[in-house]
């Protein structure tokens, strides 16, 4: 079998990715074994790891050896996930492997949709319908029992921890308003009370973003119908789950975090100062946190002054 280049970090492979000749030999043996030899390979330009299309149903994910936890949490996601969430679709999960110390799962294609590709233009009724269902998607998730998912890595506590230590450093590298650096580590240290070590745990994609899932029209408008991406799942605090969409969606319109919130199963009243602290805390804590460039409310830091204007104007009255 042809064997895959090898690659040591993030950069490499997207190198890897780039270069097609480089890994598609390798793809077409994968697939070959598992007797899909006709299969026209279509291989998508975005992605964290080599993902391509077979035929129109199926989907190949293959996953660098440095990824491999990651392959571990889709692998075991779409395990737990599998028919379990009503109305939502997820991959079916129908193989997986080893290829040259590479990991590779080949899954059902969903239809639908990707939410990216409609969610700029739609009217503001349209988005604040989508954001109910996305928050009742979540709270669908986290009902599903964890099951293989308890077994693997990192530990909530342990997540917290790390990123505590590490909060400040991200944040001057990636440029936080010098204003709000200043007081984060005043922040971080009420932070650390805020947040339970030891929550009743749940499943966390940390990733309800237009990019993960489908969308598709229907009588009333359009419907979230299939979720996916499931690499960076893990275990813990159920609240961290509503930083993607209140960043990149709600965008600090009140109709559409009330609409969120309220998906998800929170009265007006539960709605208060104490919930918005928790999740800006978490949302400067979140794996993936860079503030600048990911709260999507037009040139944020020039309106806030410290962190309790950030809070009222991410998730307004």
């Amino acid at each position: 079998m042809t064997a895959l280049p090898l690659v040591a970090n993030g950069a490499q492979l997207r190198q890897l990715r780039a270069d097609e000749t480089r890994w598609l030999p390798a793809a077409r043996d994968i697939v070959r074994a598992h007797g899909y030899g006709d299969a026209r390979l279509v291989p998508f330009a975005a992605g964290t790891n080599l993902v391509l299309a077979l035929n129109d149903g199926l989907i190949l994910k293959i996953f660098p050896p440095f990824y491999r936890g990651k392959f571990q949490s889709e692998r075991a996601t779409l395990r737990v996930l599998a028919r379990r969430l009503a109305d939502i679709a997820t991959p079916e999960l129908l193989h997986e492997g080893e290829h040259g110390g590479w990991s590779y799962l080949i899954m059902t294609r969903l239809d639908g949709i990707p939410a990216s590709d409609v969610w700029p233009q739609l009217p503001e009724p349209d988005k604040e319908r989508l954001l109910r269902q996305v928050g009742q998607v979540i709270a669908s998730v986290q009902r599903v029992p964890l099951g293989e998912l308890l077994t693997l890595g990192p530990r909530w506590s342990d997540f917290l921890r790390e990123q505590l230590a590490g909060c400040y450093a991200r944040h001057q590298r990636l440029g936080l308003p010098p204003a709000l650096l200043a007081q984060l580590g005043g922040f971080l240290q009420d932070a650390a009370g805020m947040l339970p070590a030891n929550p009743q745990p749940v499943i966390l994609t940390g990733e309800y973003i237009p990019e993960n899932f489908l969308v598709a029209r229907d009588g009333e408008g359009w419907r979230v119908r299939g979720l996916f991406d499931f690499g960076d799942v893990m275990v813990g605090f159920d609240e961290y789950d509503l930083l993607g969409p209140s960043a990149f969606m709600a965008a600090g319109h009140p109709g559409r975090v009330r609409a969120l919130f309220e998906g998800y199963g929170f009265a007006r009243d539960d709605m208060t100062w104490q919930l918005k602290r928790r999740l800006l805390a978490l949302m400067l804590l979140h794996q993936a946190s860079d503030p600048v460039r990911h709260i999507c409310i037009p040139d944020w830091p020039a309106k806030v002054r410290d962190f309790d204007e950030l809070q009222a104007l991410i998730w307004p009255e």
